[in-house]
């Protein structure tokens, strides 16, 4: 594990520990974000923690041919009672990812200082939000990082206030990115319910070769 300071630097992906933890410290400075999800790299801590920035050996990604829809999910999709929409409520999409309760979590490691970044990337167009609506009130959505010269998807965080909010906005996210020609997107680490949706664990050097091709 490497400490960093001012100088905008990431070492090799290769010498993050087993827990894919590769470096401490730095800063949330928009030139530093962009450099390590450019590299492979995610921050990832929690509030009165440095910045801690990770690379786990098995990543998480969905390719779209993978994508996949319950029976059940096509038929909420069919029946249109929510409403999509990219990018028209970013700064409420980050607020609910940051304070909904989720289970076997105490906090929350969406910070008032990393939310002030992913800002000011998502008013830099680096950024992307897809909203979930219900009756005009939101409802669920995600967020993430658009490589978009890479042409992945780094998704960072989704929310659901009623049932299957965050799977709709999960999958209109993959087919506007699918229809956009590009790779994958990135889900960074395991959980079940993006299992669920077809998304699996590749090897971090597969992972990188996708980011250089």
């Amino acid at each position: 594990m490497y400490v960093i300071d001012e100088l905008l630097y990431f070492p090799p992906v290769n010498q993050a520990d087993e827990d894919g933890l590769l470096a401490v410290g730095g800063d949330l400075s928009v030139e530093r974000l962009l450099l390590a999800y450019n590299s492979g790299i995610f921050p990832w801590f929690e509030e009165y923690q440095p910045p801690m920035w990770f690379s786990p050996t098995e990543r998480m990604v969905l390719f779209f041919d993978y994508l996949k829809v319950s029976k059940s999910m096509k038929q909420v999709l069919k029946k249109k009672q929510f409403k999509v929409t990219k990018n028209k409520a970013f700064s409420q999409v980050i607020e609910a990812c940051a304070s909904v309760q989720r289970k076997g979590q105490d906090g929350t490691w969406i910070t008032s200082e990393m939310q002030q970044a992913y800002q000011e990337l998502h008013e830099l167009g680096k950024v992307d939000s897809f909203e979930v609506w219900q009756d005009n009130k939101l409802v669920g959505g995600l967020y993430g990082v658009n490589l978009q010269d890479k042409r992945i998807f780094c998704g960072e965080s989704m929310f659901s206030l009623v049932s299957n909010a965050s799977k709709v906005a999960f999958i209109h996210m993959a087919l506007y990115f699918h229809e956009k020609k590009y790779k994958c997107i990135d889900c960074q680490v395991y959980n079940d319910h993006l299992a669920s949706l077809g998304a699996f664990e590749i090897e971090r050097n597969d992972f990188m070769q996708l980011l250089s091709s």
